[in-house]
């Protein structure tokens, strides 16, 4: 290979040592070893076709005292690392492919070596507990926070976000790479481990970041690597070098494999994301009030209130007070109602509902589910028990059973699909939604939708509460003997501070018996979203029982969604979506939009703010405020999170054909007041299913734009999502207009901006897509949303 070497070398020590080697572009176009796992010899010839387009000549000069490192391109000389206080440099050692040093105070091994279109820099401790490099300037940034931001160094809101802001690099960064740009390139920094690594910023006079990797004492690896390139300042090419670099590490998998596995992934494609919010087995509008007036003071009622008071988180004071009422007064209002339906299905849920003196006449299916005995029957058997044994006692005072829930469910879906859509994800957001309505989850098989639970195995609790249903296992030994310590003994806290966090390693039996009771009697799910499993929130365990890495933490929690995928063939989906998790799932809820500042007190205390986001629950049992409340968000955070300005699809750059991503649930499509046309237009743009929160109120209300939008979005997705992205640029100065290109002739134009825009002679006006699809035009105008 046609290789420039040259080498530079001072004569003291306590000079400047400066170490110079030349990388040119070879005359073989990729990396042979780059490869997808069902490339054929042609699509690996036009790969590599393609990426000569990419990678781009440079050479690299390395001063071994400050660790600093400048790349040259075209007679443009940058620092790649910027210095680090001075260090004694021993055992230098240069050849024309390796250049070598160690630091002897600071127990560092450097080693920077050359390869065909990059330069690979290894890190070695030989006692150093951390490490700070490199140490990154430019006059821009493309970091994969979510699915991409490009962050000008200068910007005053960006600088402000990012003062003493350090990330986890693992879990901020949804892949394993970031980009600094500079006057006419940028250079591309992999990360080949991903572990124990912090990006720390400093933001005068402009943004500055570090990257920090930590060494562990329960971790024997004491080294970490980077990949350097220099490339265009385009982030579709960034992306195209990531992904051949994933490919290469042979972690890429496609949605088209992905469904040759299991065919229900093919469902996704075109589907938008709804969760289903139906949590009453017996809704208000299946009980006949001016009948039940009459029996509020019977003994079926007595009872309910003596097992609130004993087994209820709330008590039974409220329901107590509300049958005094109701028997005094003629009139119930809806207060009245929901409390006494809130406890009727607690009753369903409470194993202990059944005596004998009070259910005198069950019926033959509640008898043969009786004699089985109620310890022994399952989750989804007891509540089939507990509403039988109900309706034995309300008799005419509520609906037949098989209308129980129905209109707030089953029908809703049926209206759904009578409406135009043909495909859904339908979530729940707890598994009991389903298994108290077997007949919804059957219903949404058979109208071709996916549907499953939401679960969690990240956190665990030592009394959870009923309403907290992932927080507990049946092992409850887990608690004392399988959670999580810090490096001072310390357990890690669960979510929202209760609880603690569950070391995956140790949790498998135990997530393989909840799937299998869940499961037992047969349920149709058909996926699986688990929460925190693909968010890279990892940890090094300390404990001396079972001392665990990060990187152990991690294969643990792939290795029990594999499970979830293989053994039950369920179509996998979490929060987070970070690339680790590529070919484990097919779909990821928060790259798109993630959950916003939880740290700010107007959005989550708050609660006479604007921007107070809502709580966690419900009346009636439909979407509780959190989800369903449209709020406006604050300027800085629009800045931050939405404005299209400095949005880059880099994830979808590199997995739009692997990864289907959206946005957390906290932050569904309708969430945030007055941008639901612009994140319809990004939804477009970015190839990125809506995701709504669907109760039967708030389906009748938004059913005409949700299907008006469906109507355009879902035909685009269902053939954008099997493509690559195979090109991306912006086309306005502004950074508003923008357009994605998928496949070969399938292409999309946004206009984000307020004034018409004129390509190829053609009007692109103001908060419209136009899609072009081969020689046929759609247009969908947010403008009144």
């Amino acid at each position: 290979m046609n290789r420039k070497v040259v080498i530079g070398v001072s004569l003291s020590v306590a000079a400047v040592l400066i170490v110079g080697i030349s990388v040119m572009q070879p005359q073989k176009t990729a990396d042979p070893n780059i490869q997808s796992s069902n490339s054929t010899n042609n699509k690996l010839q036009v790969q590599q076709v393609e990426l000569k387009n990419v990678y781009r000549d440079f050479t690299f000069d390395a001063d071994p005292e400050t660790a600093q490192l400048f790349v040259e391109k075209d007679g443009v000389k940058e620092s790649a690392s910027l210095p680090l206080p001075k260090e004694t440099v021993t055992q230098l050692k240069k050849t024309p492919e390796i250049i070598s040093w160690s630091y002897p105070q600071k127990q560092m091994d450097i080693k920077m070596e050359k390869k065909d279109h990059y330069v690979e820099v290894s890190l070695t401790s030989n006692g150093a507990s951390s490490y700070e490099w490199p140490k990154v300037q430019g006059e821009s940034y493309m970091l994969p926070i979510g699915d991409g931001k490009y962050i000008p160094a200068g910007d005053k809101i960006w600088r402000n976000f990012l003062t003493d802001n350090n990330m986890n690099f693992i879990e901020s960064f949804s892949m394993r790479f970031f980009a600094v740009n500079h006057k006419g390139y940028s250079v591309l920094y992999i990360a080949d481990d991903m572990y124990n690594d912090t990006i720390q910023f400093k933001t005068e006079p402009a943004i500055q970041m570090s990257f920090t990797h930590d060494f562990p004492s329960i971790n024997s690896n004491k080294s970490y690597k980077f990949r350097i390139y220099v490339t265009d300042n385009d982030p579709a090419k960034i992306s195209q070098i990531y992904r051949a670099y994933i490919q290469e590490k042979g972690e890429f998998k496609t949605l088209q494999q992905k469904a040759e596995e299991n065919p229900n992934v093919n469902k996704l494609f075109g589907a938008p994301h709804i969760y289903l919010w139906s949590s009453q087995a017996l809704t208000l509008d299946n009980i006949h009030w001016n009948k039940l007036k009459q029996s509020v003071e019977g003994p079926l009622f007595n009872r309910i209130e003596q097992l609130l008071k004993q087994y209820s988180d709330d008590g039974s004071g409220e329901f107590n007070s509300v049958l005094a009422d109701i028997s005094k007064n003629d009139y119930i209002d809806n207060y009245q109602k929901n409390t006494i339906t809130t406890g009727l299905n607690t009753a369903i849920k409470l194993p202990q509902l059944y005596t004998p003196t009070l259910f005198k006449d069950p019926d033959d299916d509640s008898k043969a589910l009786l004699n089985k005995g109620i310890d022994q029957l399952s989750e989804q058997e007891l509540y089939t028990l507990n509403k039988r044994l109900l309706k034995s006692v309300l008799k005419d005072t509520v609906d037949p059973l098989e209308q129980w829930g129905a209109d707030a469910s089953t029908n809703v879906l049926k209206d759904m699909h009578a409406s135009g859509i043909q495909k859904a994800w339908i979530g729940l957001p707890n598994w009991a939604d389903g298994l108290q309505n077997p007949a919804m989850v059957e219903e949404a098989n058979q109208l071709g939708y996916l549907v499953g639970p939401y679960d969690s195995y990240h956190s665990i609790q030592q009394n959870a509460s009923k309403d907290w249903n992932t927080a507990s296992f049946e092992d409850t030994s887990l608690y004392d003997n399988s959670t999580i310590e810090n490096k001072n003994g310390e357990k890690i806290k669960g979510f929202l501070g209760r609880g603690r966090k569950l070391n995956p390693t140790l949790s498998l039996p135990s997530v393989k018996q909840r799937v299998n009771g869940i499961l037992q009697n047969n349920i149709p799910f058909n996926s699986w979203f688990i929460d925190c499993d693909a968010t890279g929130e990892i940890y090094d365990d300390y404990s001396s029982d079972h001392p665990t890495t990060e990187q152990q933490d991690l294969q643990a929690r792939l290795e029990r969604m594999t499970y979830i995928s293989n053994d039950k063939k369920m179509v996998i989906g979490s929060e987070g979506g970070n690339d680790f998790a590529s070919t484990t799932i097919a779909f990821a809820h928060g790259i798109e939009t993630p959950v916003i500042q939880w740290s700010d007190e107007d959005m989550r205390v708050n609660k006479t703010s604007p921007y107070y986001v809502g709580g966690y629950w419900s009346e009636g049992g439909g979407t509780p405020e959190r989800y369903a409340k449209t709020v406006p968000i604050k300027e800085a955070y629009k800045h931050i999170y939405i404005d299209p300005t400095y949005s880059l699809p880099l994830y979808k750059l590199v997995y739009n054909d692997s990864v289907i991503t959206t946005h957390h649930w906290e932050w569904g499509s309708l969430k945030i007041k007055d941008e639901i046309g612009n994140r319809m237009l990004s939804e477009l743009l970015y190839n990125v299913p809506p995701l709504y929160h669907i109760d039967q109120d708030s389906w009748k209300k938004n059913k005409q734009m949700i299907t008006a939008y469906l109507n355009i979005w879902s035909p685009f997705h269902e053939k954008a999502v099997t493509k690559p992205i195979n090109d991306y640029e912006i086309l306005s100065s502004d950074r508003l207009v923008q357009s994605t290109t998928f496949g070969d002739n399938l292409r999309v134009v946004v206009n984000f901006s307020s004034k018409d825009f004129s390509l190829d002679d053609k009007m692109i006006h103001p908060k419209t897509a136009v899609i072009y699809d081969g020689a046929k035009v759609s247009i969908f105008d947010a403008s009144a949303y």
